[in-house]
């Protein structure tokens, strides 16, 4: 009787199933690059540095169609920026920021009635979405912060840069099918490359991205980050050099008495940035309490806006005419007043009205303006130093 013999093993479909379970390599050139992205650090920076090059090109094209704007609708030399004229004709400053708030009411009017969905901004892209942010809503955001500023409302076109440098950093990210930690780091370099092109300053952008869109120091951030604003810079320095920047004159020596009165001087600047914010929300309640329709809010404001520029244009635009113009001078307490005044009001009426934009280069602007008021009252109170 023979002995019956083991089955033999079944070691093929056992690899088989091995290699079900293995990852396979990309096939495809792009393929192989999201692959190669994902696990590489070096090639993250590349991406930023990319990142940053499209924000300097987008920085400069959108300051382009601003100041186009401007010398169409205001009439103003092609030499000098909105602010800094002399006077604007009664009817150009009414009847330009209302045209404005029309264009803003009807595209908002035809965003709720394709119930289109709120833009997600870069902040609360990468705090609550992963750094996910859609490239059209974002492109929109830009469309109408072009018409505001455009058109002469208060507002600065920081929150375009900001919107369209993220919105794009995130689509090509999502397109790499980037980790949430990566993605969310692209979407720091675009508002980084942005703000660094707008103001020709690499670590202004770095720690805007770091403060406000990142939320977190790290050295996995520093490449990418740093790289992403350095090619921003220098990008938007070959198109023609950055939109908003600033030069001071030369100070004084500056002896240790000095940082007390420059220590008052901050501590009374945040006080009064405190006070602008709550001042934020009684505009727009006063809007609110207003019952005026939702069309007839950003027209309204205009008009607001354009009867404060018969006072005086430093109120129209972002300021940087006027901050230019105002820094060299010696002017009286009294008109330091009038012009913080005029301007944070007008800021406050065009973002309470609908206008979209930002605050960044308004604030820079009030806060120059109230550092001089300061020295003046420091020079009235103590001469001596």
């Amino acid at each position: 009787m023979s002995q019956s013999q083991p089955p033999a093993p079944r070691a093929r479909p056992l690899i088989r199933a091995i290699a079900l379970r293995l990852p396979r390599p990309p096939h495809g050139l792009i393929a192989q690059f999201r692959a190669s992205v994902r696990s590489s650090e070096v090639l993250l920076v590349v991406v930023a540095a990319l990142v940053g090059c499209v924000a300097g090109v987008l920085v400069t094209g959108m300051t382009q169609i601003a100041l186009l704007a401007h010398l169409v609708l205001f009439g103003i030399p092609l030499d000098q920026r909105l602010s800094a004229v002399d006077h604007v004709p009664v009817w150009t400053a009414l009847s330009a920021p209302v045209a404005g708030g029309l264009l803003i009411a009807a595209i908002e009017g035809w965003r709720r009635q394709q119930k289109a969905r709120r833009a997600v901004d870069p902040v609360e892209a990468n705090a609550i979405h992963g750094g996910r942010m859609s490239l059209r809503d974002s492109m929109m955001v830009s469309l109408e912060t072009l018409i505001s500023n455009g058109f002469g409302a208060s507002v600065g076109l920081e929150a375009g840069y900001t919107q369209i440098g993220s919105g794009l950093a995130s689509r090509l990210g999502i397109a790499l099918k980037l980790r949430r930690k990566d993605l969310r780091i692209l979407v720091g370099c675009g508002a980084a490359g942005a703000i660094a092109a707008a103001f020709g300053a690499p670590l202004t952008g770095a720690f805007y991205a770091f403060e406000l869109i990142v939320g977190v120091y790290s050295v996995a951030n520093v490449g990418a980050i740093a790289s992403a604003s350095v090619t921003a810079v220098l990008t938007a320095a070959a198109l023609g050099g950055a939109p908003y920047s600033i030069g001071v004159p030369p100070v004084a020596s500056v002896q240790p008495i000095h940082y007390l009165f420059l220590l008052a001087i901050g501590l009374a600047a945040s006080l009064l940035a405190i006070g602008v914010m709550r001042g934020m929300v009684l505009v727009e309640r006063a809007f609110s309490a207003s019952r005026l329709p939702l069309w007839a809010r950003p027209p309204v404001g205009g008009l607001i806006v354009g009867g404060l520029a018969i006072i005086t244009p430093q109120v129209l635009g972002a300021g940087h005419g006027a901050l230019k113009l105002d820094i060299p001078i010696n002017m009286p307490m009294l008109l330091l007043v009038t012009l913080i005044s005029l301007k944070l009001f007008s800021a406050l009426v065009s973002l309470s009205a609908g206008f979209r934009g930002g605050l960044f280069f308004a604030s820079l602007f009030v806060g120059a303006l109230f550092g001089k008021l300061a020295a003046a009252i420091i020079g009235h109170l103590a001469p001596g130093y």
